[in-house]
């Protein structure tokens, strides 16, 4: 995992780059950053004006969410299923096919 930066010294950087003319590496060796982070913002800056590193990961909405309701009545239906018969019946019945993990994840946040 990359070490995190401060907005501050990204925007001391692209400064460098950009309103100094120093090149990408020398902007990183005199402010102590990696000579990659320096080109990477540099570069996303002259392609988008950004200068906010991107968002990170986030979660996906799970794709069991629309057959929510399915899953809850089966339960309610058979509250002793397992969740490997659960997973073959979810493939069989409505061709999703969710492990057992991906379906205990999605019932601990119910």
């Amino acid at each position: 995992m990359g070490r995190a930066y401060s907005q501050d010294l990204r925007d001391h950087v692209i400064d460098a780059v950009v309103e100094a003319e120093m090149s990408c590496r020398g902007a990183a060796e005199r402010y102590g950053v990696g000579e990659s982070s320096a080109i990477r913002w540099v570069e996303c800056y002259r392609q988008t004006g950004r200068r906010v590193p991107a968002g990170t990961g986030g979660r996906r909405p799970s794709k069991l969410q629309p057959h929510r309701e399915w899953l809850l009545s089966v339960l309610k239906d058979k509250p002793d299923i397992t969740l490997a018969a659960l997973s073959e019946r979810f493939l069989a019945e409505k061709g999703v096919k969710a492990t057992t993990g991906v379906l205990s994840y999605f019932f601990i946040g119910e």
